[in-house]
């Protein structure tokens, strides 16, 4: 039997996701990789050492389904402090495999087929193909000019008797933009009176810039009624690869997503949510983020402020666009990669994330690097 059979594809225009693409391109021509959003620094020593306790304290079995009860207490008393918001440890917080786990869950518990659900381009690349699993169709929404401004008119007109959700992320991958108090107010506004659910991907809320607040939908006290918010360890202390995160909702909607999440993976990494639980304990683990990335951010864009390549700074996450257009015509997919093959440097270029592909000539590079490698990028794109 040799397996040639047809198979119906539930996702057949899916592509390799670009961060895989670029990160092998990397991989394969020895290039500096600022493509893939990861740290190539060590997670803090006094984490990993807690994580090592947990096991040596015998927490290497299934935790509870939800996660570690002390680990929901201190998000509980995190999300408090910073938004005003108070959870319920034990029915309206569940700790998830990443927040990507975490999104998958809260779409495939509400969005059934035939649901519109309305995303805003740029977006990460998750959402729609989770959408369409689901039998969702997804509503594009282009973000507008080079600052990537949502245009609140169009969301509110594109909303029907279909629409079962609309999904937001700021601070915002892959542009740096943050959403103000104004706008989170006035999309609080449209969902007024509706039954609409907002999934707001808050992945980067710790990593927000220039004295900015990061506005959370758990902030808005109708909007939290209405919204999954999902975060993650892994991207807040540099260990992605623990694939640790969490999402927070009101209970009637909490109670939907725990079915999914129980079916999908049933419970996460148990000695890890002990270390997380600890050191949250300390808030400066995380409020202090802000200003040693955004040190980072400066330091890469004063690497390359005799380039010829323009940038508005960044508001939040460790991503900086960098506009291309005095530099070349190439489209910025062919640019990309010739920055890999020619010159040694891997970023993501932005087009594949908009509708129909829109091209701004910008690149996404990472700035969650140590010094001397964004000095060793900085200096290959300041000849070009």
């Amino acid at each position: 039997m040799t397996g040639n059979f047809d198979i119906n594809s539930k996702l057949p225009g899916t592509k390799t996701s670009i961060f895989s693409v670029m990160s092998k391109m990397a991989n394969d021509h020895g290039a500096i990789n600022l493509s893939q959003g990861f740290p190539n620094f060590e997670t803090d020593q006094k984490l990993k050492d807690l994580v090592f306790q947990a096991m040596k304290d015998g927490y290497n079995q299934y935790p509870p389904d939800s996660g570690v009860q002390t680990l929901r207490e201190e998000i509980v008393k995190k999300i408090k402090t910073l938004y005003n918001k108070k959870y319920d440890a034990n029915s309206e917080i569940t700790i998830t495999s990443g927040a990507t786990e975490a999104l998958y869950c809260a779409i495939t518990a509400f969005v059934q087929k035939g649901d519109e659900v309305i995303v805003l381009k740029p977006a990460y690349d998750t959402y729609e193909p989770t959408v369409k699993l689901n039998g969702g169709i997804p509503v594009q929404i282009q973000l507008k000019g080079e600052n990537y401004r949502v245009d609140w008119d169009e969301v509110k007109s594109a909303i029907t008797s279909k629409t079962k959700m609309i999904i937001i992320n700021t601070p915002h991958n892959p542009t740096g933009t943050v959403l103000s108090e104004k706008d989170m107010l006035q999309l609080q506004e449209i969902l007024k009176n509706t039954n609409i659910i907002l999934l707001s991907d808050e992945v980067y809320e710790h990593l927000i810039f220039d004295s900015e607040k990061h506005q959370s939908a758990s902030k808005f006290t109708d909007l939290s009624e209405k919204s999954v918010v999902c975060a993650s360890f892994g991207k807040t202390f540099h260990n992605t690869g623990w694939k640790t995160g969490y999402c927070v909702a009101p209970k009637n909607l909490m109670k939907e997503i725990r079915k999914i999440h129980q079916l999908t993976v049933f419970s996460v990494n148990h000695p890890m949510q002990r270390a997380y639980a600890e050191y949250l304990q300390t808030p400066a683990h995380y409020l202090d983020l802000s200003n040693f990335y955004q040190t980072k951010r400066d330091l890469f864009l004063n690497f390359i402020k005799d380039s010829k390549f323009t940038f508005t700074p960044s508001k939040g996450t460790y991503y900086q666009l960098l506009n291309f257009s005095r530099i070349t015509d190439e489209n910025d997919v062919h640019f990309a990669e010739k920055l890999v093959k020619k010159h040694g440097l891997a970023s993501i270029p932005v087009s594949v994330f908009n509708i129909n592909e829109k091209d701004n000539s910008q690149l996404r590079f990472c700035f969650a690097k140590t010094d001397d490698t964004l000095e060793k990028a900085a200096e290959i794109l300041c000849k070009l």
